[in-house]
């Protein structure tokens, strides 16, 4: 097999290392790279949902919350919440061990909420054709109306997934997209 006269080189977001691709779409340079990129966008994940499960629990007429909770509902980590109260920017009210409460409405000044991880995504609704043969066109009607090829229509049949229906020796493709696949073409 011959190979190429030039080669791409990228950096690992893991390690660092620069490497040579093997694939246009290689992104780490080996499997444990590739398996700790993996491991740490689940654990993201898991957190994400954590997160969002603990917002929805939390009541909004609740005027302190926990600094556990801040985290929860607002975009802010808690590393910086901590930094903020010891700097004094944001006023925070201890009520003993590990029950640190802090001001919605301050928070609500500083942070924005936090987003939601992941919307449902929408599934598109699939098409349906009536492929019967007086809703088609046989492939040979096709060429012969846009004056193209039988194998450009293939070709163009197969890029653009329009669906077929073979009946015996001819096979039928719906008469709207091809109309709308070749609407520019003159006639």
């Amino acid at each position: 097999m011959a190979q190429a006269k030039y080669e791409i080189r990228r950096k690992c977001p893991i390690c660092g290392a620069v490497f040579q691709i093997r694939t246009i779409d290689s992104v780490y340079c080996s499997k444990h790279c590739s398996d700790v990129a993996y491991k740490r966008k689940k654990d993201r994940e898991a957190k994400e949902a954590k997160y969002e499960q603990m917002a929805k629990e939390i009541p909004d007429i609740r005027e302190f919350l926990s600094v556990q909770e801040a985290v929860a509902v607002y975009c802010v980590e808690r590393d910086t919440l901590y930094r903020e109260i010891r700097k004094g920017k944001i006023p925070a009210v201890n009520l003993g061990t590990k029950q640190l409460r802090l001001n919605r409405a301050d928070l609500e000044q500083r942070y924005p909420r936090r987003k939601k991880v992941r919307k449902a995504a929408k599934r598109p609704i699939p098409k349906t054709y009536n492929l019967e043969p007086e809703n088609c066109y046989t492939i040979g009607e096709i060429s012969k109306k846009f004056r193209i090829h039988d194998s450009s229509v293939w070709a163009h049949i197969r890029k653009f997934s329009i669906p077929t229906r073979q009946i015996g020796n001819y096979v039928y493709a719906p008469k709207s997209e091809i109309d709308k696949l070749y609407k520019s073409i003159k006639l």
